[in-house]
């Protein structure tokens, strides 16, 4: 099969998904096309049947925001021409499905590649709300030949927030390569990141709002007065300065290690002995499932898809949104235990094999893209 893949190239969880689905799609024979403006960060490398398209902006000062998404129209429209590709898969809906849908009328109904729109989170919780964006977002995914959400709780929002009908979206959950992300690999980074004595508390993200990163440094204050750790923050974003201003104002700073962005993270989440995810919302949790598969416990508010990723007193504790003091307390009830801590370490392991592997999910994506192309959908 010939597929093409549109993702936005950033540090982020669509994207960071739609790359590991378009390479585990190459290595099990397909042909992949990633169409975007920037190469994705997380593909790096020679890989066999994997090829990028950079999608060109003309820089005129006639436009004052230039029009990403006609040209993105275009690098599909020449990307399915030139290559005969035969499924254009976009990842969040903004402006990716609707380029699509240019690119097929482009085309024309026997040229034109088959659209498969996955939807991630905020391109429906938050930004596809937006009053200048919503008519276009519920008009463009109801266009799509086949449509993805990747929890149920997403999916039930999209039902709820733009009229999708529920037996349209087909719920396929995010998947992670439990043969990377995994505890026992080499190298190990620990003896860089703390001393010997010391619990590792991680966070990675994109440090937007949303994360509430300055939530997880009070946590990790409050743990730290009992606790013997460091906290390791891996990630940017525009709420970092303030994560780093209260680590300052509550004398952590030094137990604080800001790393920025990284495209390995599994090299360092299988040095954590806690992870952190106290976001406002999550319409699944990708970095939590990393960690899990890194037989890394978490804690974690109990908003939007999490739950469907972390199972509460198993893998970790969930807790309702902003409950500083009660993660803090979770955080230390599973540090201070070390058969709490290896019970979930193990269930936790346990969760990402047989739920979200690459092996169980990826081919749940090939059997949707026959369905759509062979018009059962």
């Amino acid at each position: 099969m010939k597929i093409g893949i549109t993702c936005y190239p950033t540090y982020g969880g669509s994207g960071a998904i739609a790359t590991e689905l378009g390479l585990a799609l190459a290595r099990r024979g397909h042909e992949v096309h990633f169409i975007s403006y920037a190469q994705p960060f997380r593909l790096t490398g020679f890989q066999e049947r994997v090829f990028y398209h950079a999608v060109e902006m003309e820089d005129y000062p006639l436009f004052e925001h230039p029009p990403y998404t006609l040209a993105l129209a275009v690098a599909i429209h020449d990307a399915a021409e030139k290559h005969g590709l035969q499924m254009v898969h976009v990842h969040y809906a903004i402006p990716h499905a609707a380029a699509a849908w240019v690119a097929q009328e482009m085309l024309g109904s026997f040229k034109a590649p088959r659209v498969v729109t996955t939807l991630h989170g905020t391109d429906i919780t938050l930004v596809g709300q937006h009053p200048s964006f919503k008519s276009i977002t519920s008009w463009s995914i109801a266009q799509s030949n086949g449509i993805t959400a990747v929890s149920d709780y997403l999916k039930e929002r999209t039902v709820e927030d733009f009229g999708i009908p529920a037996d349209r979206i087909h719920m396929i959950p995010n998947f992670i390569d439990t043969k990377l992300f995994r505890r026992d690999r080499e190298p190990c980074y620990r003896s860089t990141l703390a001393d010997p004595d010391e619990k590792i508390l991680m966070h990675v993200s994109n440090f937007r709002p949303v994360k509430r990163v300055v939530d997880v440094v009070e946590i990790f204050e409050r743990v730290s007065r009992e606790v013997p750790s460091r906290l390791v923050m891996v990630g940017d974003g525009p709420e970092r300065a303030r994560a780093e201003a209260r680590a300052q104002e509550l004398g952590v700073a030094d137990r604080t290690l800001f790393l920025g962005a990284h495209q390995s993270v599994h090299d360092l989440l299988r040095c954590a002995d806690l992870f952190l995810l106290p976001s406002y919302n999550e319409s699944f949790g990708l970095a939590a499932l990393e960690a899990m598969a890194c037989g890394t416990p978490v804690v974690a508010s109990d908003r939007g898809g999490i739950p469907e990723v972390v199972p509460h007193a198993e893998a970790g504790y969930l807790f309702p949104l902003g409950e500083v003091e009660a993660m803090a307390e979770g955080s230390l009830a599973i540090l201070k235990d070390p058969l709490k801590w290896s019970r979930m370490s193990e269930a936790a392991r346990r969760v990402a094999l047989l739920r979200f592997d690459e092996d169980r999910i990826v081919p749940e994506y090939e059997k949707f893209y026959n369905m759509v192309l062979g018009g059962e959908i």
